[in-house]
């Protein structure tokens, strides 16, 4: 697991694919515990150790994410999120062409036992996105998205509804052996305490579907 930044109030990481950002009661590995754990021994503390999960990114979905080491610190991240202060940007690998190379994808959408569907009944989706680069032999394209929603599923749900499913997507498009091609790529926000503006940024993986494209 690699570590972005750290000081006493943060902790900035690269989740992999396949991680849990939770615990959800199955055995699958989690980042909280993970990370609990690295603290724990690092520091040589004794007992429990505070860690605040202030946001997630799906099992599947890898890239940049940012811990709260106090509950000062998790709690004034999550009011950035709340005001929309925070920012993430993701990058994707999706089959097909898209026909504007930028553009706005606008949804409501709603949890439907499983999955996240279209429905008139769901809630305000919002995310715009720049086709980086396309790859006509293999007819895909690499497309950064910015979020202006954080719902469940949202990415995925909304290019695959578009005909644009991404790559290793098993819930919502092909059953195709590969992982997810979602990458969280950089997060922006202020440090909860020096009210600096932080931007942590990583490169794309450089596995798989990913290596049809300059980084």
């Amino acid at each position: 697991m690699k570590i972005l930044y750290e000081d006493n109030h943060l902790l900035v990481v690269v989740k992999p694919s396949g991680v849990l950002s939770q615990a959800d009661g199955t055995h699958h590995a989690d980042m909280l515990t993970l990370l609990k754990a690295y603290l724990k021994e690092k520091y040589q503390k004794t007992g429990n150790v505070y860690l605040g999960l202030v946001h997630r990114l799906d099992q599947p979905t890898s890239g940049v994410m940012v811990f709260a080491k106090t509950s000062k610190a998790a709690s004034r991240l999550s009011e950035q999120i709340r005001k929309h202060a925070f920012q993430k940007r993701y990058v994707l690998i999706c089959h097909g062409l898209l026909k504007e190379p930028t553009g706005e994808m606008v949804d409501f959408l709603k949890q439907e036992q499983e999955k996240v569907v279209i429905s008139k009944e769901g809630k305000e989706a919002r995310l715009t996105y720049t086709v980086l680069q396309e790859n006509r032999q293999k007819n895909c394209s690499l497309v950064e998205v910015c979020l202006q929603t954080g719902r469940k599923h949202q990415i995925r749900v909304q290019f695959a509804s578009r005909g644009h499913a991404l790559f290793g997507d098993h819930r919502y498009g092909k059953n195709e052996p590969m992982d997810l091609c979602l990458f969280a790529q950089s997060i922006s926000f202020f440090h909860p305490i020096t009210k600096e503006r932080l931007t942590f940024t990583e490169k794309m993986p450089n596995t798989g579907m990913w290596t049809l494209f300059t980084a």
